[in-house]
């Protein structure tokens, strides 16, 4: 049977409720973007499949076994309706904020405990692979977090943590992706980490004047301006 193709991107959650909004349509999703390449049994690797009368299943040809399109997926083998599964997925990636488990238990009908555990299985499946580096237009700074220490400011502070921030930018103002590091230093063996990991050599890179970025600019294109509040680096510095 051949499977009704739904795309949806985006963050409109009245737009995702109506592409979503049973069983079928969360498995017809699945089962297109699963075998869209073609069939591959995950057991015997056998690329030939009967016709199988499970809707949006696959039976191998080989050893016979019936292929979920939830297999290898977050959604396998959930205890409460995959329609649930998809929303609380929407919500998390959509969602800048984190929404808290028993909050989310009220709006989709599950308890908290499901609501938990399926959270964390998204935040895992979110998590970057590392292989896709930073491209395009990047800004790169280093900056401290924790509580504020009195007449302490900035590379002074001593109980704070510091990080490494590279943003991928989205046109003029908009960020398509972030990646943070913890930095024991600002020297340019730390920061050397943040670029070789996750910031490609063709990226065109912003920074400021820190003297750690300067040997990098051997390896990288880097434009380093002094920094100005309010008047440069706003993807960076942005409030939020």
């Amino acid at each position: 049977m051949a499977e009704r193709y739904i795309q949806f991107r985006g963050e409109n959650e009245m737009e995702f409720l109506r592409t979503f909004p049973d069983k079928d349509s969360c498995y017809s999703y699945l089962a297109h973007h699963k075998w869209n390449a073609g069939f591959v049994c995950p057991h015997c690797s056998t690329t030939e499949e009967y016709n199988c009368s499970t809707p949006h299943h696959k039976r191998c040809k080989n050893c016979q076994r019936l292929i979920s399109p939830t297999s290898g997926t977050l959604f396998h083998n959930i205890k409460f309706p995959i329609e649930k599964a998809f929303y609380i997925a929407f919500k998390m990636g959509a969602t800048t904020k984190s929404v808290s488990a028993e909050q989310m238990s009220k709006t989709v009908g599950v308890n908290r405990k499901t609501s938990l555990l399926f959270q964390h299985k998204v935040r895992l499946a979110m998590e970057s692979s590392g292989k896709y580096p930073l491209m395009g237009q990047v800004e790169v700074d280093e900056a401290f977090i924790g509580q504020e220490e009195e007449g302490v400011v900035g590379r002074g502070a001593l109980d704070k943590a510091q990080i490494a921030i590279a943003v991928e930018k989205h046109g003029a103002t908009g960020i398509k992706r972030v990646y943070i590091q913890k930095i024991d230093n600002a020297s340019a063996g730390q920061l050397k980490v943040l670029f070789e990991k996750h910031i490609s050599p063709t990226a065109k890179v912003l920074t400021d004047k820190w003297r750690g970025y300067s040997p990098l600019a051997e390896l990288y294109d880097i434009t380093q301006e002094k920094s100005q509040p309010d008047k440069n680096f706003k993807v960076m510095h942005r409030r939020v």
